[in-house]
């Protein structure tokens, strides 16, 4: 596991590109997805909101891309990016929903939701309405598709890695996912998905192959696994 102290200063996030965005957005919407290759357990997707007039106080010393660093240091960190941003929330898509609708249309999903529920406040609707807002889209292209909710998007690769508010998005949905994980984990103790999150450790695919899938497996992405 990369630690803060091992990262490379390219590796640290910063606000240069949320910034470029100033002139014509005051509000710069971060967008990342966690779970996407996971084999059980629902998708999420973080949506962190950064008013770029309003920031006075450096981010938090440790934010990076969640991938980068340690659950530890995730769940250290994640009462102060929750407080440092000025808005937050993290969208799912059910295990039922990416079976059916398949893993793309389930992650626009789960990042509608996410905004749905950031913009129930009517005031900070209103407000990013009136002085513009622009999402920051980790990945090489507009998996969100449609489901915008009328803003701008651009999409941005290492995006998580290289922007602030995608970072913040990384951490929020992340350490969200694997709290849920974890309460899964107590209901299904055979897969380790304590540990594993739902991804396809050693440990994981052999409780799979002993045991079979349960209902919080993709049971469709299961195909290659228990054919080997």
């Amino acid at each position: 596991m990369i630690t803060p102290m091992s990262l490379k200063t390219s590796q640290l996030p910063s606000l240069s590109f949320e910034s470029t965005f100033a002139v014509s957005k005051r509000f710069i919407i971060g967008i990342d997805e966690v779970g996407r290759g996971s084999i059980a357990g629902p998708v999420a997707v973080g949506v962190a909101l950064i008013d770029l007039r309003g920031i006075e106080n450096s981010w938090p010393e440790k934010l990076r891309d969640s991938k980068l660093i340690s659950e530890k240091i995730r769940e250290e960190i994640f009462p102060e990016v929750s407080s440092w941003v000025h808005s937050w929330s993290v969208g799912m898509a059910s295990v039922e929903e990416i079976e059916a609708k398949g893993i793309v249309e389930s992650l626009a999903l789960a990042g509608y939701r996410a905004l749905t529920e950031l913009l129930e406040d009517s005031q900070l609707r209103a407000s990013l309405a009136t002085d513009g807002a622009q999402i920051i889209l980790d990945g090489s292209h507009n998996w969100l598709g449609t489901k915008t909710m009328g803003f701008d998007v651009v999409a941005k690769t290492k995006a998580d890695r290289d922007c602030v508010s995608v970072a913040c998005a990384s951490v929020l949905a992340k350490v969200t996912r694997d709290r849920l994980m974890l309460e899964i984990a107590k209901e299904y103790p055979l897969f380790s998905l304590a540990s594993n999150k739902g991804y396809a450790s050693a440990e994981h695919i052999a409780a799979l192959k002993e045991h079979g899938p349960s209902p919080i497996h993709r049971i469709s992405w299961l195909t290659k696994i228990l054919q080997d």
